[in-house]
């Protein structure tokens, strides 16, 4: 049987020139009738061992978990300038991130809610809200680098009480080996869904990916202090909300908390101000993009 990964998405497509076959792909993973929407609901029965998660078992379950993120917060945006250019941003930061030789893939997805999120295996998801409320490219690169970050640290894998089952769980093949591990890998898809969308990553995870975004924009010549930006701005959306669940600000640790300590880092960054912030490109694509 052919890879999974080969059935949905070429992983060595570049982010400019892959989006809109990428994007197909998203949108069949969201149709459970089609081809690859069976492939992927049939990943979890498809085990065998080895002494550790290495990449392909890592993109499997990750898209197993990118399609309960479509499904709860909608599809991709049809804009596919829009996309590249997420694309294009979030690759540089990934380029700087402590995790280079994955691939990665962005995608805006149509959702009123401001959310971002990231699954194993590279594949970054930020919400139009959320995008509609930054004001420049430095703000959507921290976002991205901040998703980047828990990538980075396996941070999904590692979140879930059943992760020492993965570690003995290797590449996924045609090789079904159904029973108790079959129920166990699928239950510990369960238990990471739950915590990637309802009850949020453990907040000294979040504290590394704040900090790794810092030191992934900075790297990529975007003024650190984004971070800070962005979250002031959901700080203030928190305090007026009546509809948190789902938002970034739902799943994640006080804002109050994070701010203070990314403003105790910035002095690593004595030049922060100097650096890009690039208002004008994010302007106009963030404007088609609505």
């Amino acid at each position: 049987m052919r890879s999974l990964l080969c059935a949905l998405i070429a992983l060595s497509l570049t982010a400019a020139s892959a989006s809109a076959g990428f994007f197909d792909s998203l949108q069949k993973l969201s149709k459970p009738d089609s081809k690859e929407g069976q492939y992927l609901s049939g990943a979890t029965q498809l085990l065998s061992s080895s002494k550790d998660v290495d990449y392909k078992t890592e993109r499997i379950i990750g898209e197993s978990l990118a399609l309960e993120g479509l499904q709860r917060f909608g599809n991709p945006v049809k804009n596919e300038s829009l996309q590249q250019y997420v694309n294009l941003v979030g690759n540089a930061v990934a380029g700087n991130s402590k995790r280079t030789t994955i691939p990665y893939q962005f995608a805006v997805l149509d959702s009123p809610v401001q959310n971002a999120f990231a699954v194993p295996g590279g594949v970054i998801f930020v919400s139009r809200a959320l995008v509609s409320i930054l004001e420049d490219e430095s703000e959507l690169a921290a976002v991205l680098a901040h998703e980047v970050g828990h990538v980075a640290g396996k941070h999904a894998l590692k979140s879930t009480q059943r992760a020492q089952f993965f570690q003995g769980v290797g590449t996924i093949t045609a090789a079904s080996v159904g029973g108790d591990k079959g129920k166990k890998f699928a239950s510990a898809i369960g238990d990471m869904q739950a915590v990637l969308f309802d009850k949020g990553l453990d907040k000294d995870m979040e504290f590394e990916a704040d900090l790794a975004a810092m030191e992934s924009t900075y790297r990529t010549g975007y003024d650190p202090s984004a971070m800070i930006r962005v979250l002031q701005k959901l700080q203030k959306l928190e305090a007026s909300s009546t509809n948190k669940k789902g938002s970034w600000f739902s799943t994640h640790p006080p804002l109050a908390e994070r701010i203070a300590r990314l403003q105790n880092q910035l002095q690593k960054y004595p030049d922060y101000s100097s650096l890009a912030s690039v208002r004008d490109r994010f302007s106009k694509h963030a404007i088609a993009g609505k």
